[in-house]
């Protein structure tokens, strides 16, 4: 077998209003989202065999097709979906990393494995794991539990007002999440503030992720740190306080506070993880299967985590339909990653595919289908296509 073709379709979807049980506005140290542009990705096989993942927009829409369809399908384009850490190691660009833009190839080709030998992807990466949400127990207990083909998620939250985000923890308490991650890092003190009312407001039934995205200082993220610490709330992970590639830093506010620190784009920087590893600058990574290349290669990041003794949570990047199934299947095939991964999916208007993914209690089926075990939906797909950019 072997692939003929790759396409890019870039679409822009709404996000749902919050009132509505959405998440927009999405306010975050960086500007507000009220929509947001996606890459999905097709792959074709001389067999008959299609494919599909999915990947943001970087730069531009436009920019974003170019260089997969231009740059990374001629390097694939003739060789074989089976032998994928042959070729996805064939992707090398001097001066950058072009592994953002191989990922959503690479997933499209565990998709057309999968359908090929008519066995879920996570199959194809060793079969179901006792994870996070089995705390550790022995599988056979585990198997016995009715959430043992499931994947927890966190509910993420954008930044709003301290006491409007007591409604929002209420939600994601009630809806049957255990964790809830808030972005931050506009102003350190009413970051406090907002955990505070919302860690009341559910009398600590709920743990809190906290992501500034780089955006405080080191002696803000100690401030910060010690005055959740004075009110007693205790944070799952403080995630990148402070700017990538400070692991000096890093190391320093890790033995400061009691609150743990953990790493997100950092890991995207080859080699950066095992650094803050050596270091003890870290207590948790959250990874993500774009940066690092696809599935095969968070998972290389997953175990060098392991390895560590941290743990490990997958990153959101407000993913559809696709690459949700791509991460439910590594997920769900990682004993590393154990503790649940962030998710905006609720957030959408719509969705890419055929049958969209229910959250139940803040977690979410693993298809048993063959490939991703999606189906495209095409209708959706012309209807928020970015035509321009086509």
């Amino acid at each position: 077998m072997q692939i003929t073709d790759v396409a890019a379709t870039p679409v822009s979807v709404p996000l749902s209003p919050i009132e509505d049980g959405g998440i927009a506005p999405y306010r975050t140290n960086h500007g507000e989202l009220y929509e947001m542009d996606r890459i999905l990705v097709r792959v074709d096989t001389d067999e008959g065999y299609t494919g599909w993942g999915e990947v943001r927009s970087f730069l531009s829409p436009e920019a974003t097709v170019s260089v997969i369809e231009d740059g990374v399908a001629p390097m694939v384009v003739g060789q074989s979906p089976f032998e994928l850490e042959r070729f996805r190691r064939q992707v090398f660009i001097e001066y950058t990393n072009a592994n953002m833009f191989f990922a959503p190839v690479e997933t499209a080709c565990w998709d057309i494995v999968g359908k090929a030998l008519d066995r879920p992807v996570y199959e194809l990466l060793g079969g179901w794991t006792a994870n996070h949400q089995t705390n550790m127990r022995h599988r056979e207990h585990v198997a016995q539990d009715d959430d043992a083909g499931s994947v927890e998620f966190a509910y993420a939250l954008g930044i709003f007002p301290p006491e409007e985000s007591r409604q929002y923890a209420r939600r994601a308490l009630e809806e049957g999440y255990s964790v809830l991650k808030t972005k931050a890092g506009r102003d350190w003190q009413t970051d406090v503030e907002r955990i505070v009312e919302m860690h009341d407001e559910v009398d600590g039934r709920l743990e809190f992720r906290i992501d500034p995205n780089q955006g405080w200082t080191t002696e803000d993220a100690v401030r910060l740190a010690a005055k959740l610490q004075d009110a007693g709330v205790y944070l799952q992970y403080i995630e990148q306080p402070i700017r990538v590639d400070t692991h000096g830093s890093l190391e320093s506010l890790r033995n400061r506070t009691a609150q743990p620190i953990a790493a997100n784009e950092d890991t995207y920087i080859p080699r950066n993880l095992r650094q803050m590893i050596d270091r003890s600058a870290i207590d948790a990574a959250v990874v993500d299967i774009t940066p690092a290349g696809g599935i095969a290669g968070v998972r290389h990041l997953a175990g060098i985590a392991e390895d560590g003794g941290i743990s490990v949570a997958h990153h959101c990047a407000f993913d559809l339909g696709i690459r949700t199934a791509a991460i439910l299947h590594t997920v769900h095939s990682t004993p590393a990653i154990n503790l649940p991964s962030d998710t905006a999916y609720f957030g959408w208007e719509a969705d890419v595919i055929e049958d969209p993914f229910e959250i139940e209690n803040g977690s979410i089926r693993v298809p048993d289908e063959p490939g991703l075990g999606i189906t495209i939906d095409q209708d959706t797909i012309d209807r928020y296509r970015i035509d321009d950019a086509a």
